[in-house]
């Protein structure tokens, strides 16, 4: 085997691993921030249903303030 065949094909197998590497880290990187982006889209929506429950608790509040003025 003549050394350009050599260097050739160790330099395509350190391609190969830098690339699957940078592959790698990357998807790491990416499904890390997919997790804290899901965690921020659950405490929104946390707080939405809990702002949706209060209103209606404040909607029967105002009908039970309307009716004891009524009745005085």
């Amino acid at each position: 085997m003549t050394n350009e065949i050599l260097i050739a094909l160790l330099s395509f197998v350190g391609t190969l691993i830098g690339t699957l590497g940078g592959i790698l880290a990357a998807n790491k990187l990416t499904t890390f921030r997919i997790e804290r982006l899901e965690e921020k889209v659950n405490k929104h929506n946390n707080l939405i249903e809990r702002t949706y429950k209060l209103e209606g608790r404040v909607t029967e509040i105002e009908h039970d303030i309307r009716d004891l003025n009524n009745r005085i």
